[in-house]
């Protein structure tokens, strides 16, 4: 019988792993479907207090960075405070770490704090067109909502 492998984990992003979360990139060609993570960090820093939820996406037997991910929790969506969202912000998986599950875990981590604080729908935007990430969403559950943010199609998971 063959031992379980330990499940990925998240950390908070620390001085003592932020260089490993700054280490972090995707693969040469998707670099324009996602923002490097300083960029995130630094978002979330300007961001009220508690808005922006980054992590560090860490293999649970290795215990080694492979992801980093951002989630946004309550953002004030129209910016005139009548419609309150949360879902996943930003997702980076490590070029050598793609393929693993580790996106998939990512995704589930962001839906099970949605709901621990209350929340009953999870969004999400994508870079469209041919070597973006959509499919990878759809296969998740999350549907089109026919919404556009910036250029980028809105996609909901119901939770």
């Amino acid at each position: 019988m063959t031992t379980p492998r330990p499940q990925p984990r998240l950390e908070e992003v620390t001085t003592g792993n932020l260089e490993a979360a700054l280490a972090i990139r995707v693969r040469p060609g998707q670099e324009h479907n996602v923002e490097p993570v300083a960029h995130s960090l630094a978002e979330a820093y300007v961001r009220p207090p508690g808005v922006a939820w980054p992590r560090l996406i860490v293999d649970g037997e290795e215990n080694r960075p492979v992801g980093f991910l951002m989630a946004f929790l309550d953002i004030d969506w129209r910016a005139d405070g009548t419609l309150f969202r949360s879902g996943l912000w930003r997702l980076n998986i490590d070029a050598g770490e793609q393929g693993k599950g580790y996106g998939r875990f990512a995704v589930q981590a962001v839906a099970e704090e949605i709901r621990r604080r209350g929340g009953e729908q999870m969004y999400v935007t994508w870079h469209a067109g041919p070597d973006g990430p959509e499919e990878f969403y759809l296969r998740l559950g999350f549907r089109k909502t026919g919404e556009v943010s910036g250029d980028q199609p809105v996609g909901v998971l119901e939770l």
